[in-house]
C-alpha cells in the first residue's frame, strides 16, 4: 500500500526533474525517442492518472512542441484534440491551464494551412463553448497564464481574416461583382430592372450605388483599398443577409435625408471594418506577454461580423446625435472608435451586453468622459487640488462681489415697460458710491450716461425688502403672460413694507445676472446666477494653474505623506561642556 502511494509522487518528481534538466538546454529535445513521447502522452490520455502527473506531462509535451517543430506530427498523433478539449472541462485549474497551453502551442507551431484545419476542427467540436462555460464563467478565479492563452487563441483565430483584409477587390471577379450587385438589390429591390436597356440599367445601377454610399459609380474602386480590402465586402454582405430589416432601414432612412446630412453606408462600412480590424489587432502576431482577451469573442462564432452589425447601426445613431454632415465623417468615426474601445475595455461577456453598453455610451456621454479625463490629466480633480480650490473660493467670491457692486455704481440704462409695441422711454439706475442708495430717473437719449446728481428718485438700500425675478415680478403678473419673452430678463425690488416696487427689464442676460447678483450682495445674500458660477470657475482654474506652475511634471499624491512618529526622546541639545573638557 505504501508503495502504491509513493509511485505517483515519485513519477511526478521524476518527470519534473526531467523537465527542469531539459529546460537548461543540455540535451536537445529532438534526441527524445518515440517510445518516451508515447509514454508521456499516455499519461495525458489516461483517465485514472494522478493529476500532478498529468499536469507535468502536459507541460513536457508543450515544451516539446515549442522546442522542436519536427516533434509536432508525432505529438498530434499521440494526443488528440478531443482529449485536450475534455481536459479543459475538468475542475482542476492547473490541468485546464496546461491543456490550454499545449493546445495554443500546437496552433502556433502549425503551418498556415494546418492551423486553419485545426481551428476549423476545434470550432466543429465547440471549443469556444467549453471555454466560455468552463473557464470564463468558472467560479474559480482566472490566472494570468490562462488569460494569456485565451488572448493568443483569440489572436490566432482572428488572424485567419488577415488574408481577406489584405486582398483588394478584383473588379474582373464574377463572384465579387455578384456580391456587390446582391448588396445593391437587397437595398433597393429594383423589380423592373430587367425591362430596361443596357444603358438605362447601367445608369440606374450607378445612381443606386451612389445612394448606397459608394464614392464613385464603380464601387469596386472603393474596395481596392487595403486594409480592409475584401473584408469590408464580407461585413457588408453579412449585414445585408443576416439582418435585412436593419440594413434596409439604414439605407432608406439616409436616402430620405438631405444630401449633406445622409450617412453613407458603404463609406462608413469600409472605415468601420478598418477600425474593428485595428481594435481587434487582426494581422498582428500575438504578443509574448499579452493577456488582453475579449470574453465576448468566446460567446460568438463570427465576432467581427456580429460586432460590425451592431456598430454600423451605432454609426447611424451617432451621426444623428452629432447632426453630422459629409464634412464631419472623420469626426463621427473617431467618436465611434472611442465608443467601441471604451465598451470593449469593460469586458462585456455577451454581444447583447456589448450592444446595450455601446448604445448607452452616446455622444453626450463621450463628451463628458473626455472632459473628466482632461481634468484628471491636468490634475484638477486630485484631492489636494480640490482642497486648494475650496480654500481659494471665498477670496474669489469676494472679488466677484466687488465687481458686481462696481457695476451697479456705474449704472445701467433700462427701457420702460409699456403696453405699446414701441418702448422708446428710457430710464437709468445706479448705486451710490457708498452703496447706501439707489438713484434712478428718466433719460432722453440712449447713449446718455447721467450723473448721480441728475437722478432725482432715490431708494435707500436699507428699505429694500426683497428681490423678485421672472413670473414673481409685479410687472409680469400685470401683463398676464403677454411678456413671456421677457420673463428671463425681468426682476423687481420691493420696498416700504413691500407696498412699492421698482421694476426692471434687462437688455441682456448678462445685465440681468450682474444686477441680480449685485442686489443680492446688497441684501446680504448669496449670488446664484449662472454668470457668477462661470466666472468663479474661470478664476479658480486660472488661479490653480498659477499656483501649480512650480509643480509642473511633478505628480501630486492623492493623500498627504504620513507624519513620522515622534522620537523616543527629545534630548537634541549638544552638550558643549563635554567638548570643552
Amino acid at each position: 500500500c505504501a508503495v502504491s502511494v509513493l509511485e505517483p509522487l515519485l513519477m511526478t518528481h521524476a518527470l519534473t526533474g526531467f523537465l527542469e534538466l531539459m529546460d537548461h538546454g543540455i540535451v536537445s529535445w529532438e534526441n527524445l525517442s518515440s517510445v518516451f513521447i508515447k509514454k508521456v502522452a499516455s499519461f495525458v490520455n489516461a483517465n485514472a492518472v494522478d493529476a500532478s502527473i498529468q499536469q507535468v506531462s502536459l507541460a513536457i509535451l508543450e515544451s516539446m512542441v515549442q522546442s522542436s517543430s519536427s516533434l509536432f506530427p508525432q505529438i498530434m498523433q499521440e494526443v488528440s484534440l478531443e482529449r485536450l478539449i475534455t481536459l479543459l472541462q475538468v475542475t482542476n485549474l492547473q490541468i485546464q491551464t496546461k491543456a490550454m497551453a499545449l493546445l495554443v502551442a500546437l496552433l502556433q507551431t502549425a503551418g498556415d494551412s494546418d492551423r486553419q484545419t485545426l481551428l476549423a476542427f476545434l470550432s466543429k467540436k465547440n471549443l469556444r463553448m467549453y471555454i466560455y462555460k468552463n473557464i470564463i464563467h468558472s467560479s474559480m478565479p482566472m490566472g494570468d497564464e490562462m488569460a494569456h492563452y485565451l488572448y493568443v487563441l483569440q489572436s490566432v483565430s482572428l488572424n485567419l481574416l488577415e488574408s481577406r483584409m489584405r486582398t483588394p477587390m478584383d473588379i474582373y471577379s464574377q463572384e465579387q461583382r455578384e456580391t456587390l450587385q446582391g448588396l445593391r438589390q437587397a437595398a433597393f429591390e429594383t423589380e423592373s430592372e430587367g425591362s430596361l436597356n443596357n444603358e438605362r440599367r447601367r445608369s440606374l445601377c450607378a445612381k443606386e450605388f451612389r445612394k448606397l454610399g459608394f464614392s464613385v459609380s464603380n464601387p469596386g474602386q472603393d474596395l481596392i483599398r487595403i486594409p480592409p480590402g475584401l473584408l469590408a465586402l464580407d461585413t457588408m454582405s453579412y449585414f445585408s443577409t443576416r439582418y435585412p430589416d436593419a440594413f434596409s432601414r439604414f439605407v432608406l432612412e439616409n436616402s430620405s435625408r438631405e444630401d449633406k446630412h445622409e450617412c453613407p453606408f458603404a463609406r462608413s462600412s469600409i472605415q468601420l471594418t478598418l477600425i474593428l480590424c485595428e481594435i481587434l489587432r487582426i494581422g498582428e502576431p500575438p504578443s509574448e506577454t499579452g493577456s488582453n482577451y475579449h470574453p465576448v469573442f468566446f460567446s460568438q462564432d463570427r465576432l467581427l461580423e456580429e460586432l460590425f452589425c451592431i456598430c454600423i447601426q451605432l454609426v447611424n445613431k451617432t451621426w444623428k446625435e452629432m447632426r453630422a454632415t459629409q464634412e464631419d465623417f472623420d469626426k463621427v468615426m473617431q467618436v465611434v472608435r472611442e465608443q467601441i474601445t471604451r465598451t470593449l475595455s469593460t469586458k462585456p461577456t455577451s454581444l447583447e451586453l456589448f450592444k446595450n453598453k455601446v448604445n448607452a455610451l452616446n455622444y453626450g456621454e463621450i463628451l463628458k468622459l473626455r472632459q473628466t479625463e482632461r481634468l484628471h490629466q491636468e490634475e484638477t480633480l486630485a484631492p489636494p487640488v480640490l482642497e486648494l480650490k475650496e480654500r481659494l473660493k471665498p477670496e474669489l467670491q469676494e472679488l466677484i462681489r466687488q465687481q458686481r457692486l462696481n457695476r451697479l455704481c456705474h449704472g445701467t440704462l433700462f427701457r420702460k415697460i409699456s403696453s405699446r409695441r414701441r418702448q422708446d422711454k428710457l430710464w437709468y439706475c445706479r448705486l451710490s458710491p457708498n452703496h447706501k442708495v439707489l438713484h434712478y430717473g428718466d433719460v432722453e437719449e440712449e447713449n446718455e450716461t447721467p450723473s448721480i446728481e441728475t437722478l432725482q428718485d432715490k431708494i435707500p438700500v436699507a428699505d429694500i425688502k426683497a428681490l423678485l425675478t421672472g413670473k414673481d415680478c409685479p410687472h409680469m403678473k400685470e401683463n398676464k403672460g403677454k411678456q413671456t419673452k421677457m420673463l428671463d430678463l425681468a426682476f423687481s425690488i420691493t420696498y416700504d413694507v413691500e407696498e412699492y416696487s421698482l421694476n426692471f427689464i434687462a437688455s441682456s442676460r448678462t445685465d440681468f445676472c450682474l444686477w441680480t447678483d449685485g442686489l443680492n450682495v446688497l441684501l446680504g445674500r448669496e449670488m446664484n446666477s449662472e454668470s457668477m458660477r462661470s466666472e468663479l470657475e474661470i478664476l479658480l482654474s486660472m488661479e490653480i494653474k498659477l499656483r501649480l506652475l512650480d509643480l509642473e511634471n511633478v505628480p501630486i499624491p492623492d493623500t498627504a505623506p504620513p507624519i513620522p512618529k515622534p522620537p523616543s526622546n527629545f534630548n537634541f541639545c549638544y552638550d558643549f561642556s563635554q567638548a570643552e573638557q
